[in-house]
């Protein structure tokens, strides 16, 4: 196999793992508060995490948490958690989970609003595109408006935020840092939940606490598989690959959750996809040109 291919792979097996790690949240939503779920499973993955980089060369620099940057970076976090968990909760997977895929063109938007990164007519054309694909599942004002909507909505702006201040980080700060720290800002927001929500505490019982496990390991499995993929393959060959997460959302919300999702949000979510994913393509296409023709000055982005 070619490293894109390897790459486009692992891309596939981290969304898939992605996908059963939201399915199995929803599942312990149903007995476990969202403020429980956040405070146990953020820790536990800050536990992890903060192990794994203690022992590796990066090491646990504990002053570079205080930078402001990654202090906005975990607030950031902290939101998504809390708002795409409680949108699982409330509303369908398939749904939130296409929600979810529009990141890319939100990251794409803030890059040009806020960073002042050029962008061409042709991205500006797949966000817009991409927007519609959006309102299309969302459909605010008729019947199959759902309030979990606007959340996962919140959750994609905040992740965006924090993949906005992320590129802006200094080169010191360790990604397994991020990481860690990222888990212990939603441990933060959870027990935030319980004590000022008034969300119950519950013990939970043998299987909900074996689902916790497996959740925590499948969101490891994709997160290591998803830089693996990014480390070996190219960006344009493997970003079509990230919107298989959606199909196994849809498959999982269908045979588990017996969630029927009807024909504008199937086009919204394809339409989402192909936004999104020319939108990536075009950026990794636009990043190699330069060291492709380091002396054209006229050609425009795009």
């Amino acid at each position: 196999m070619t490293p894109n291919a390897r790459a486009a792979a692992l891309m596939t097996l981290g969304m898939a793992a992605f996908a059963c790690e939201d399915a199995l949240l929803k599942l312990l939503s149903r007995g476990i508060s969202i403020g429980q779920l956040l405070l146990m499973i953020g820790f536990a993955g800050m536990v992890v995490f903060g192990a794994w980089v203690a022992r590796s060369a990066e090491g646990l620099r504990w002053r570079d948490l205080l930078h402001r940057g990654v202090l906005l970076r975990n607030l950031s976090e902290a939101i998504c958690g809390v708002c795409f968990l409680t949108a699982l909760s409330v509303g369908d997977l398939s749904i939130a989970s296409a929600i979810l895929q529009a990141l890319p063109l939100l990251m794409t938007l803030g890059a040009a609003l806020v960073l002042g990164e050029p962008v061409g007519w042709r991205r500006w054309s797949s966000i817009i595109v991409g927007l519609i694909g959006v309102m299309m599942i969302v459909r605010p004002g008729t019947d199959a408006f759902q309030p979990g909507s606007v959340l996962a909505l919140v959750a994609v702006v905040a992740l965006a935020v924090r993949d906005l201040v992320t590129r802006q980080l200094p080169a010191r700060i360790g990604s397994g840092l991020l990481t860690a720290s990222a888990f212990g800002s939603m441990s933060v927001a959870g027990a935030v939940l319980v004590l000022i929500g008034g969300q119950n505490m519950v013990m939970p019982n043998p299987v909900e606490a074996g689902m916790m496990a497996v959740s925590l390991g499948f969101g490891l499995l994709g997160y290591m598989t998803m830089v693996i993929a990014t480390r070996i393959g190219e960006i344009g060959a493997i970003a079509p690959f990230r919107y298989s997460r959606l199909v196994f959302a849809i498959i999982l919300g269908v045979l588990v959750f017996a969630e029927r999702p009807d024909g504008w949000t199937l086009a919204g979510a394809a339409i989402i996809a192909f936004a999104g994913g020319y939108a990536m393509w075009r950026e990794a296409r636009l990043r190699r040109r330069p060291r492709r023709a380091p002396a054209s000055s006229l050609t425009r982005p795009g």
